[in-house]
């Protein structure tokens, strides 16, 4: 797999990628990651790539044109090209899955008020919102979303099964509580039923506290 990320901090998107996991799946080969400043696809001799928002209002908005250009330069054809924002749909386990299988992706961060819309009309496959909530750039949500995919590749996880035994695995649970060594801490013990050997009573205990769990925390799943 590939995966561009197109920003103006490259530098806030790969440093979560450089170390653990990530980086191992990088020095395996079984993804090549790369970022890009946006600057470099700028025109004005300032490197400008942001003006203000026709209709008046706060901020400023990424130009159409350096955006067109860094996209169509990076874009190959098997790319899928998603804008990291507020605006978009919310990021779904199952959908991190579905976004593994692509061989290129074509990651574009939001910054400011946002990117010029025309942009999102002609280039953009879809819109991607890690939740309710704004971050001080879409180079943090890429991190992020580069993160949820890549876990995913076969070969990245050290076990394959920990990929399917997790939150969400299911998308209507959490995952259970997990416990290790020792089997007493400040007088409280690990529940009997994982140190009794018994497969089938500890997916049963498993399951149900997977419920009691989401029932607690994620009603709404």
């Amino acid at each position: 797999m590939k995966i561009d990320i197109l920003t103006l901090f490259p530098e806030i998107a790969l440093a979560p990628l450089s170390d653990s996991i990530i980086h191992r799946a990088q020095e395996a080969g079984l993804v090549e990651i790369r970022g890009h400043n946006l600057r470099d696809w700028s025109q004005d001799k300032h490197r400008r790539v942001d003006d203000s928002p026709f209709g008046g209002g706060p901020g400023m908005v990424l130009q159409a044109a350096p955006l067109y250009a860094a996209i169509t330069a990076l874009k190959q054809s098997d790319t899928h090209v998603i804008l990291m924002t507020p605006q978009g749909s919310p990021l779904k386990q199952a959908h991190v899955r579905e976004l593994s299988q692509k061989q290129h992706l074509l990651i574009v961060c939001g910054h400011y008020e946002g990117i010029d819309h025309r942009i999102v009309e002609s280039l953009i496959d879809e819109e991607i919102s890690l939740g309710d909530y704004v971050l001080t750039n879409g180079a943090i949500a890429a991190a992020v979303l580069c993160d949820a995919v890549v876990r995913l590749l076969p070969g990245a996880l050290g076990d394959s099964q920990s990929a399917i035994e997790e939150s969400f695995s299911d998308p209507a649970l959490l995952e259970a509580p997990c416990y290790t060594r020792p089997v007493e801490f400040m007088g409280m013990k690990v529940p009997d039923v994982l140190l009794s050997g018994n497969h089938a009573n500890i997916a049963a205990w498993r399951n149900e506290k997977s419920r009691e769990r989401t029932q607690l925390n994620r009603p709404d799943l």
